[in-house]
Order: C-alpha cells, then sequence, then structure tokens
C-alpha cells in the first residue's frame, strides 16, 4: 500500500494551492459546459407514453408532479430479473428525500422509469424501504426511444449517441447483439401541458447520481477500485461496481 508522502505543512500547502488552481480551472470549465448543456435545442415529446405507478395509468406529465422539470433516472429493472440493477440500485438509494426536496424548491421533480411490471417496483421499494416516485414502463416503447433497453428487433441500436456503425468502430460491437437494458439520466421540461426531451446522459455521464463516488474522488484513497490511480494505494481493491457490493 502506497500511502501519500508525508511532508511539512508548508509543503502541503504548497501543493493543495497547486491543486486548487486546477480545480478552478475545471469549476469554470464545467460552469461554461452546463451553461452550453442550457442552451441544447429540444425536442417536443409526441408520443403518448403510458406509465404505471401507485395511482394506476399516468402519462408523462403527470410524472411532473406540477414542477416545470423533470430528471428521470432509467432504472434498470429487465421484466424477467428477481432483482433491479445495482448500480441503479445505489444510484436511486443516493437520491434520498432530502434531494428531491431540493430539487422540488427549484421547480424540478425526480422519478425513476424502469421496464418491469409495477408490482415488481412496489415489491422491492417496499422491501427496502424506498420512496422515490417509480413507475412502470411495461407495455411502453419508452424505454426503447431513449436507448435504455436495446433490442435490434425492435429499433436500431443506438446507445450513447453512437450508432451501430460507430459503437463497432469504437470496440463496442458486443451491444449489437445485446438485448437488454442500460443506465441513464434524461431531462425533460414542461411549457404548460407540453413536454420537451432537453437532455440524456449515458455510460459515465450517469455518475452524476453516483453522490458517494463523489465524496470518496476527494479522499486519499479514492474510490479503491482497480482502475484508478496512484496504483497500491487502497489497502483493499475492489472492481469498478457502483452498486458497492464489495
Amino acid at each position: 500500500m502506497a500511502l501519500p508522502q508525508v511532508v511539512a505543512r508548508d509543503e502541503w500547502l504548497a501543493a493543495r494551492r497547486a491543486l486548487l488552481v486546477r480545480e478552478k480551472e475545471l469549476t469554470r470549465a464545467r460552469d461554461v459546459l452546463n451553461a452550453d448543456r442550457r442552451r441544447l435545442p429540444m425536442v417536443r415529446i409526441e408520443e403518448d407514453y403510458r406509465f404505471t405507478g401507485p395511482d394506476g395509468e399516468v402519462g408523462l406529465l403527470d410524472l411532473f408532479g406540477g414542477h416545470r422539470q423533470l430528471v428521470l433516472q432509467h432504472f434498470m429493472y429487465d421484466p424477467a430479473w428477481d432483482v433491479p440493477c445495482h448500480s441503479c440500485s445505489a444510484m436511486a438509494a443516493e437520491t434520498g428525500e432530502g434531494v428531491r426536496e431540493h430539487l422540488g424548491r427549484r421547480d424540478t421533480a425526480f422519478a425513476a422509469v424502469s421496464r418491469a411490471a409495477y408490482p415488481q417496483l412496489e415489491a422491492v421499494a417496499s422491501a427496502r424501504g424506498w420512496t422515490f416516485p417509480w413507475y412502470s414502463s411495461a407495455g411502453s416503447s419508452f424505454n426503447h426511444d431513449f436507448h435504455a433497453t436495446i433490442d435490434a428487433a425492435v429499433a436500431p441500436v443506438s446507445y450513447n449517441f453512437r450508432d451501430a456503425d460507430e459503437l463497432a468502430a469504437a470496440g463496442h460491437g458486443w451491444m449489437l447483439d445485446y438485448v437488454g437494458e442500460q443506465p441513464g439520466i434524461s431531462a425533460f421540461l414542461r411549457d404548460g401541458d407540453d413536454v420537451f426531451h432537453t437532455y440524456s446522459a449515458h455510460g459515465r455521464g450517469v455518475e452524476a447520481m453516483m453522490h458517494g463516488y463523489h465524496l470518496l474522488d476527494l479522499t486519499a484513497l479514492g474510490r479503491q477500485e482497480d482502475w484508478e490511480e496512484p496504483r497500491d494505494r487502497a489497502p483493499v481493491v475492489h472492481v469498478a461496481d457502483p452498486g458497492f457490493r464489495s
């Protein structure tokens, strides 16, 4: 295990100040990126997507709960699975009541959507004590349209804004024959009763919901996963697992 070098406070302060310069550069770059994200155009939702929740069948507009915006987690839960995705479960669990309350104060709702039937969702939520809004898209094309379920027999293969040829060229050819769920986050905006799709993120973009990871990134041992630098830092090294199963 290679712990950080032990130095005098003055030397630590100089190194910390040097890193702070880079952190401020990243913060300013992130502010610019966030502004560009807000400048993205949007797409009107024409499809009447139907979901099932605790009050029965609802539409996409109902998921807003009266708010102007909706942040939606594409929560991986195939109808044939006994339990939902571990990583998606961790992400949803870290979006607790406090976070949802704060979103609400900025006129934004949060909801998760899975392809499993609502009784499956209800049973898992009850067993785990989850209280976030969770809806089933069973019988709807919602998951396929937003590339949270991949099945070439239903829709052309596309993930993280790459088509089949681009996925193959990037070394992800396995996705061309893959049938199943993938994680994602989407944002929607409501203007009266009209709903617009403004943003989606896939791949590592879903780390926006992984608050535990963000806190670990501030520590000397980091996430303690096998891809991180510096090597041999953590006493126990884990495989990359946002579900924190080990």
